[in-house]
């Protein structure tokens, strides 16, 4: 790709991952001389204060936070007409695309993977933060099967206004508690059933509700204690 260079310092090496909200970049810091990530907002949604208020949600959240398990945030900025926050890079893959289709992970390594995940998320909770968001796709893994949690996008620490208006369901519906689903209250227990869900699928190579339209599987979460 052509040079990219972001705030005069970050320089772009290659494009990790794309979604909706935005781009994740490795970058090189040339004044410090390290390698980071940059999660790009796309431009278009920059516009958008909503947006923009939940992208700086995250930001804060993760800011918040300093555990082995938890990507670490440097610093949020903004250049090239769009926000970006500068954090932690980490190289492994996530653990969507480690879970094959009908095929079990070795006990171990899925035991491991899951105690990791519950100890960055018992550090969250321990900040009055709780992540609403715990898959696969927001888990990486190294070769060692060391893990990191990233994405609190939809992230709320407790003693801030909730994010959702009445009706909205923020979240993935696969991995979505009951409560979560019913848009009540929630404390950390809502993140642990969505990591129950992560050890099923990793034991069993398959999950539950996949293959299940929406409306079933909020059927389902409606009936659900």
């Amino acid at each position: 790709m052509p040079e990219l260079v972001f705030s005069d310092k970050y320089e772009v090496q290659e494009q990790i991952a794309q979604g909706a909200m935005g781009v994740v970049y490795k970058a090189l810091d040339r004044k410090l001389n390290r390698v980071v990530a940059l999660k790009v907002v796309h431009a278009h949604l920059c516009s958008d204060p909503s947006f923009l208020q939940r992208f700086l949600r995250e930001a804060r959240a993760m800011a918040r936070l300093h555990h082995e398990n938890i990507v670490t945030i440097f610093s949020v900025e903004q250049d090239h007409g769009t926000q970006f926050i500068v954090m932690e890079y980490f190289q492994g893959t996530n653990l969507l695309d480690r879970i094959q289709p009908n095929v079990s992970a070795p006990l171990h390594d899925a035991l491991s993977i899951t105690h990791q995940i519950a100890e960055a998320l018992a550090y969250a909770h321990g900040h009055g933060i709780i992540h609403r968001d715990v898959k696969p796709a927001n888990v990486l893994v190294s070769k060692e099967n060391r893990i990191k949690l990233t994405d609190f996008g939809i992230a709320a620490a407790l003693d801030e206004a909730p994010l959702t208006s009445a009706g909205q369901l923020i979240g993935t519906l696969l991995y979505m508690s009951p409560e979560q689903a019913r848009d009540t209250t929630l404390d950390g227990r809502s993140d642990l059933y969505s990591l129950g869900l992560m050890l099923y699928e990793m034991l069993t190579g398959t999950h539950p509700r996949r293959g299940l339209s929406s409306a079933a599987v909020l059927g389902m979460l409606a009936a659900e204690e």
